[in-house]
């Protein structure tokens, strides 16, 4: 439900009328961050962020947010901070919802959505993690009870934005609290506990209201041992080791 009286895609929409943005200005993520602060200080910084995403014809993580076609093409996205007006008659055809966005190998979408370490880099194994998260976020009570996904104006907690990053799954759970799932495909290493404590760190400080816990967990095909010992002094992470089954069935020729 939107806090003021326009749901923020349409609150966008305005502040392009108001600086003005015209066609071929460049404007930046802190630009729009400050825009917003300044008029509509009670919308959470990576609101607008996801709502900055969801309106980038180009950004392959808006078909997490449901984006209207014809309604929510907007803005082209130049790199992780900089954006432009999107033209219809020169920039490629948006992305739409439900659509597969392939990554060549090495390589990362427009907006760098996770941190990435060796043995993660590759379009196969890319997709096993969008498999595995787009899994996990339709069955979170696998992880825990009443564990339900973040939404929030169709913005949903599917790489949801954190500082110019994205974390895999943002969740709520039956209290109210902030959960922040990593996945790994293979092996979890314990420099993974860095990465899940700034993204638990920026939550806290841009999300979350005062008082509302947030919590981190880690799911990979393997926990390591230094990992374990990682995160046995330290409160609030949890781990878990996922398993693949696959069944077969006789089809009649």
């Amino acid at each position: 439900m939107a806090i003021y009286d326009k749901p923020t895609r349409a609150l966008m929409r305005q502040m392009v009328a108001d600086m003005p943005i015209m066609k071929g200005d460049v404007i930046t993520r802190d630009a729009v961050l400050n825009w917003f602060a300044t008029h509509y200080p009670k919308i959470k910084e990576g609101t607008v962020t996801a709502h900055l995403i969801r309106l980038s014809a180009n950004a392959p993580s808006r078909i997490h947010y449901s984006p209207k076609p014809g309604e929510d093409d907007l803005f082209f996205q130049l790199d992780s901070s900089r954006f432009r007006l999107y033209d219809p008659a020169t920039d490629p055809p948006p992305i739409a919802a439900g659509a597969k966005i392939g990554v060549k190998p090495g390589t990362l979408p427009v907006e760098d959505p996770r941190d990435t370490t060796e043995e993660e880099v590759g379009s196969a194994q890319f997709a096993y993690e969008s498999d595995l998260r787009n899994y996990l976020s339709k069955n979170l009570h696998i992880l825990e009870p009443g564990l339900r996904l973040y939404e929030e104006e169709s913005i949903t907690g599917i790489e949801f934005p954190v500082g110019g990053r994205f974390i895999d799954i943002l969740a709520r759970d039956s209290r109210g609290g902030y959960v922040v799932i990593e996945l790994k495909v293979s092996r979890g290493y314990d420099r993974v506990v860095g990465q899940l404590l700034r993204y638990m760190g920026w939550i806290s400080k841009n999300q979350a209201e005062p008082g509302q816990s947030v919590r981190g967990m880690i799911v990979a095909r393997e926990i390591s041992q230094d990992l374990i010992l990682a995160c046995s002094g330290l409160a609030g992470i949890g781990l878990f080791e996922y398993e693949m089954s696959v069944s077969v069935k006789a089809v009649g020729s």
